[in-house]
């Protein structure tokens, strides 16, 4: 069988392996844990070792799915480095990157190297090459994940001063990582092959670093030419990765090229490239926001097959006799975070609190330090897998520990601005509506005439309340968490904002964090504010377009239309909770509706789902109904939790 044909099997069948594992890696999401840990541990099962899904001979031919990662993952690092984002705290992020630079990667290299003894690899080593091996950790140590410190970020809403620095020395500390470890990696290489450190090394070594500098820019000039030209997103994205793969075999070539014709090997650093080239495109281009669409576009493939593909490399008869080793090497990790935090603080001045929970952001680590693991382990094939398997652990770990610490730090100092926890239903329908104008007191007379108890709070002074005798008027002077509790808003079932688009996010923020009301409703003023309405999960009415919609409703589906609008009649519709214990599991064609009632949606854990009339009920699903007013009553009844009143 041929090469060509060998590699095809391979890649074919990788590919079917890292579509299943994209699969199995949201179970392990869905039990909070990292995807990184489902990907890999998927690796791991269709490795060598385990199914043989991945066969010890496919991983070599499969080794350029690396190189690509790479490339990408240096492009991704260098692009979340955006100078003009980190000048407010600018002060802080220096010293507290320097510290955790320098203390990490001096610390864990010092304690790696008198560790030796315990890790297998490192026992007959001699010292020289005992401290390049230790250097080579301290290096990957020292590395973070920003993807993971923005989601976090997103998924908390954060935002303060400890969180921009977070963020700043995360960013950061990444892009000087790949430059350490560019100059670690030489270096340790040149002690393996018995090169002396002399004088001429000290030039080599910084000639191939200019080098690596200068091609950094000629790719950066061609990123930018790429990102100004007329294609298809698609087939930039496509030519943005090669790019970064044509790096490696750059690389290869020259080493190859240089052996041959010089009995030296003299070579470029593509990570260096990369991340020269993704930094000037970020900074120096006005493209850095399609860069990073592109970026965004390409990373679950490419994460995919890498995070697989490592796991697949992992050497599992390793893992139980490096087990002691990991959980030692990940303490270790997390005291040089300690001190490095301590000492960064301090010498950046920042306030004590933050200064003993300085190390918790930086836990968590995924594709960059994944990403040198691999190259070592290709550069020193003799003891490489060994050294990838036990960093490999240790960012497992400290993938699972990482996120909820960094999390409990954002608590800690006041900068997290998480979703509140809705109340329980008392069985009455509330509804608050700010803003007092004809609109207002149309919607809140409507409301009450289906039963619910409505407030109209407004700002103006001069409303006169006894010229609506029938409407609940509240005189407000301001809008913050006093008034809405004098409001009783942690009892209203829906909140709807008609003020300006300034005001309504005010109170939409305030309910989001502090009330959690189930149903907020915003009518938008202006277009360019829907996102950050959106974020908040508000359900958002812009008057620009909805007369527009209920237009082109009521000319497709006039029937379905006048439905939903009330305009048939007894008709209406209703949002209905499954609180009754009894009505959990039962499927919807078993339900026993009355005849004039239809179930329209289902709406689980925030989602719409896609149902049919085997579909089963969960506690908490929100059923749209449409029928009657009494036979809505009615089912409303069923399903409410016993004992209500």
């Amino acid at each position: 069988m041929t090469t060509d044909w060998l590699l095809l099997m391979y890649l074919g069948g990788f590919g079917i392996i890292t579509i299943a594992a994209n699969v199995i890696a949201r179970y392990f999401v869905r039990h909070k844990l990292p995807v990184i840990t489902g990907l890999l541990v998927t690796g791991i099962l269709a490795g060598p070792f385990v199914f043989n899904l991945i066969p010890a001979a496919a991983l070599k031919p499969l080794s350029f799915i690396n190189d690509i990662a790479l490339a990408y993952i240096a492009f991704a690092a260098s692009a979340e480095l955006y100078l003009r984002e980190m000048r407010s705290r600018l002060n802080s992020i220096k010293w507290m990157t320097a510290s955790q630079l320098i203390v990490t990667f001096v610390l864990s290299s010092v304690v790696v190297y008198f560790l030796a003894g315990l890790i297998p690899f490192m026992q007959d080593k001699p010292p020289l090459l005992k401290g390049a091996i230790a250097s080579l950790f301290g290096v990957i140590f020292v590395a973070r994940s920003p993807a993971s410190a923005i989601a976090i970020i997103n998924e908390m809403r954060a935002k303060g001063p400890f969180v921009q620095t977070a963020m700043g020395v995360t960013v950061l500390k990444d892009f000087f990582v790949i430059l350490l470890f560019s100059f670690t990696l030489e270096i340790s290489i040149a002690i393996f092959e018995g090169s002396s450190l002399s004088f001429r090394f000290a030039l080599v070594l910084l000639g191939e670093l200019t080098a690596s500098f200068l091609l950094g820019l000629l790719l950066g000039k061609l990123l930018t030419w790429l990102m100004r030209s007329p294609l298809a997103l698609n087939i930039k994205a496509l030519l943005v990765v090669l790019a970064g793969y044509a790096v490696f075999l750059l690389d290869k070539g020259l080493s190859h090229y240089t052996h041959q014709a010089f009995g030296q090997h003299y070579s470029v650093e593509p990570l260096l490239v990369c991340i020269v080239a993704s930094f000037m495109v970020t900074n120096y281009t006005p493209f850095r926001t399609e860069f990073l669409r592109i970026l965004e576009k390409v990373s679950t493939p490419i994460y995919v097959a890498f995070f697989v593909l490592s796991g697949a490399a992992i050497e599992l008869n390793l893992l139980t006799e490096v087990a002691l080793i990991t959980a030692i090497l990940f303490a270790v990790r997390l005291l040089s975070l300690m001190v490095g935090g301590l000492v960064g603080g301090k010498l950046a001045g920042d306030p004590p609190l933050f200064n003993r929970l300085a190390w918790m952001p930086y836990v968590t680590q995924a594709g960059v330090g994944l990403g040198l693991a691999t190259v070592v382990a290709t550069t020193f094939p003799e003891w490489g897998p060994e050294f990838s398997t036990i960093v490999i652990s240790v960012i497992v770990i400290n993938q699972i520990v990482g996120p909820p610490l960094f999390k409990w730090a954002i608590q800690k100092v006041g900068e997290g601005h998480t979703k509140a926890e809705p109340h329980e239903f008392d069985g009455v329908r509330d509804a608050i509506i700010f803003g007092f104008e004809p609109q207002s007191v149309a919607l809140a007379r409507q409301l009450m005439e289906n039963g619910w108890l409505v407030k109209i709070a407004t700002l103006k002074k001069d409303v006169d309340e006894s010229e609506y005798p029938d409407l609940d008027i509240r005189k407000i002077e301001h809008l913050d968490l006093d008034t809405l509790h004098m409001l009783e808003a942690p009892k209203a079932e829906a909140i709807v904002t008609m003020l300006s688009d300034e005001e309504n996010y005010k109170i939409c923020e305030l309910v989001y964090e502090h009330i959690g009301t189930k149903d907020l409703i915003v009518r938008l003023n202006h277009r360019q504010n829907f996102n950050k309405f959106h974020e908040l999960g508000a359900l958002i009415v812009d008057p620009a377009t909805a007369i527009v919609s209920l237009l082109d409703h009521f000319v497709r589906s006039p029937q379905a239309a006048s439905l939903l609008l009330g305009m048939q009649g007894d008709q209406d519709s209703m949002d209905i909770e499954v609180l009754n214990p009894d009505m959990v599991g039962l499927r919807l064609r078993n339900l026993r509706l009355p005849s004039d009632v239809l179930v329209l949606s289902v709406k689980r854990g925030g989602n719409f789902i896609i149902t049919h009339g085997y579909t089963r009920l969960r506690k908490g699903d929100i059923l749209t109904m449409v029928g009657s007013k009494e036979s809505l009553r009615q089912v409303a009844l069923r399903f409410e939790a016993p004992g209500r009143p």
